[in-house]
């Protein structure tokens, strides 16, 4: 026997399975950048300028060093970055192509030499020497046409993709997707612009249920462009899964999702997470049960993938004929285990309230595992 029973003692936890079940946090698609610059003499380098520019699509996250010479941005989108490191002015050093993931943010550190200089990107090239042939100068300027073109359809495309966000941001899905349609226009193989346009007709789709069935596959659509055009980021596959999972199509999810996992074994905890989340909010309990439970071996340390493994399970408690509540196999493990990892955590207190309604008794005894030896609390 299940939740149908009318035991007073099953349905009170029903009613707090079901308001914890509403506080699953969302799923931020951000990353980070950080690292140290040091000067000539090995020592940290004050108030130097980071310039963290987006290359993808246009994007520009300047910040500066502290005395400490470290220096980190920690809200940045998915994408591909140069970042270089500005002094007085002038370029010192810069690293190319740098691409942090949602489970892998990069470190760049820079470690500047005496009279270092170098190219920052997108400088203009030198004006001509007058001593140049006729046919050098013709050259050149055709070059400098050729660049100046580029400059005018990037300028297009980032107006455009920025329109686009900025409507997607507001949630005015039928904007942003007219946008991201004409940034595709611009270029075509810009793989944020897809994976934009994806999310949007993803949000257009809850927004107009009729119209669903169609926004879905545009979206799925525009997410496959995104992936053939970066098939190794292992964000894409995972977006594309969670869309897939709200389409009901879970069989495709999951391939999805264990291609995210393959790619990036060290998010599997945060991927399997989000899936589960999913699956809750689609009345999925089964399968977000084996999905919390993925998250936890995923990364044994992930606290809310075991308060929400250990919530999930509590659902499937049942009452002996006294009406006594016998947890499912495994759920105090699974509550004890937020507890540990997380003691004054947000689901400390609705982790324990859950324990005790289930017949358990709370450890207070916690250890904190990333304590430092002797530090430990008792």
């Amino acid at each position: 026997m299940s939740f149908q029973l009318k035991s007073p003692a099953v349905a009170g936890l029903a009613a707090s399975f079901g308001l914890l079940l509403l506080s699953l946090p969302a799923f931020a698609q951000t990353t980070s950048i950080e690292g140290t610059v040091k000067d000539a003499d090995g020592k940290p380098l004050q108030g130097a300028i980071v310039k963290i520019e987006r290359t993808d699509v246009k994007g520009n996250y300047p910040v500066k060093t502290d005395k400490k010479g470290h220096y980190g941005h920690y809200g940045l989108p998915l994408g591909v970055f140069d970042v270089s490191v500005v002094v007085d002015g002038q370029v010192k050093d810069l690293e190319h192509g740098v691409r942090p993931t949602l489970s892998m943010p990069a470190t760049v550190n820079f470690e500047l030499k005496a009279n270092q200089a170098a190219t920052a990107p997108g400088s203009p090239a030198p004006p001509p020497d007058k001593s140049l042939s006729k046919e050098k100068k013709e050259e050149y300027e055709q070059a400098t046409k050729v660049r100046e073109a580029q400059i005018a359809k990037n300028k297009d495309l980032n107006d455009s993709f920025q329109a686009g966000r900025q409507a997607f941001e507001a949630k005015m899905y039928d904007q942003a997707i007219e946008s991201f349609l004409k940034a595709s226009t611009v270029d075509e193989k810009q793989v944020a612009v897809w994976s934009s346009l994806a999310d949007s007709y993803m949000g257009a789709a809850g927004q107009k249920p009729a119209e669903a069935a169609a926004l879905y596959d545009k979206a799925f659509d525009a997410f496959r462009k995104a992936i053939e055009l970066q098939p190794a980021d292992a964000a894409y596959y995972n977006n594309f899964a969670l869309a897939l999972a709200k389409a009901k199509k879970f069989d495709d999810a999951k391939s999805n999702l264990d291609k995210a996992v393959q790619l990036d074994p060290p998010g599997a905890g945060k991927y399997y997470y989000n899936m589960g989340a999913l699956l809750v909010n689609s009345s999925q309990n089964d399968a977000a049960c084996d999905a919390f439970k993925k998250a936890t071996e995923g990364d044994a340390k992930y606290a809310d993938a075991q308060f929400q493994y250990g919530v999930c399970l509590a659902a499937k408690a049942t009452a002996d004929a006294s009406g006594k509540i016998v947890a499912a196999p495994g759920t105090v493990d699974a509550l004890q285990a937020y507890l540990n990892l997380s003691p004054d955590g947000q689901f400390a207190g609705q982790a324990k309230e859950l324990i005790s309604q289930l017949g358990g008794t709370v450890n207070t005894k916690f250890s904190n595992p990333n304590a430092p030896a002797g530090n430990k609390k008792k």
